[in-house]
């Protein structure tokens, strides 16, 4: 298990954004009222896709150090991303940057400088709309994320392996989700396996799991099965995890269950993350 290549445009590495887009994401989530499962996750996950760009642009030019792939599952499968890209499976950051299907507006609090906080107005770029409709046919999203990643594979054999984000808020309608989630893991480049983290939202304040190391520490069967199919936390990824002061260490799996608000953060933050890697491992300059 190596996770050592160094992310370049000749050798990009894949981030796929798996969403649960069923009937039940449109549950509140967090005890915020109104606020709903499937906003809050389309949210954050813009927020991921604007990161990925920021950090990839170089001297006002975007690079292609990622590809991005959105999969969303709920009355059907299909790729999430919007406006220009939709329908389209993956797409290379720089496209991702040049094409948002709205810019939104809003605002954010930051510090005043005085000791309190001033709401600043922001516009920010949009891809991926919230959904929450039908039932949650988890083996056909993971069947139809395994063909992209054998697609990609093909033709990147090399360099960093992708990374599957997968969010979910239920229970398979359509069957075990083991043995194409072990599919999945079982693929890879010449530098490690496909790595596939799972992350499982509630809208119940039951007690999560983070980052566990053993299947005991899993809750029933359910959350079993998503930590059998869940990777390890390769180092830079647990370095990543530990500079937000989550709780992962040696031999955790990338797996969080009854997520709450603050987690499901925290989850595309270290997913996304390579920052724990040395400099020389990281990317080009």
């Amino acid at each position: 298990m190596a996770y050592k290549a160094q992310i370049t445009r000749a050798n990009p590495t894949l981030i796929v954004f798996l969403l649960d887009q069923s009937g039940s994401m449109a549950d509140p989530f967090g005890g915020e009222q109104g606020t709903r499962k499937a906003d809050f996750v389309a949210g954050t996950v813009n927020h991921a896709l604007h990161d990925l760009v920021i950090r990839c642009t170089k001297t006002e030019e975007v690079r292609d150090y990622y590809h991005v792939a959105v999969v969303g599952y709920g009355r059907g499968v299909g790729a999430g991303l919007g406006g220009a890209l939709s329908g389209l499976e993956v797409a290379p950051v720089s496209a991702v940057a040049d094409n948002p299907a709205r810019i939104e507006s809003g605002f954010r609090r930051v510090p005043d400088g005085v000791g309190g906080f001033v709401e600043m107005p922001v516009r920010y770029p949009v891809w991926v709309r919230p959904q929450a409709d039908g039932g949650t046919p988890m083996c056909r999203a993971l069947t139809r994320t395994r063909e992209i990643l054998d697609s990609w594979l093909s033709a990147h054999p090399r360099g960093f392996p992708p990374t599957v984000l997968h969010l979910t808020d239920g229970e398979s309608s359509d069957g075990d989700p083991f043995d194409v989630g072990s599919q999945i893991t079982s693929l890879g480049t010449d530098d490690g396996r496909v790595l596939l983290f799972n992350c499982h939202v509630s809208a119940s304040r039951a007690r999560k799991v983070e980052y566990p190391v053993e299947e005991s520490q899993c809750p029933d069967g359910f959350a079993r099965t998503l930590f059998r199919i869940s990777s390890l936390l390769p180092e830079n990824f647990l370095a990543a995890a530990q500079q937000l002061g989550v709780p992962a260490s040696h031999g955790s799996r990338g797996f969080v269950f009854n997520a709450d608000p603050s987690s499901v953060v925290q989850f595309y933050e270290i997913g996304t993350s390579l920052t724990g890697m040395p400099p020389h491992i990281w990317m080009e300059g």
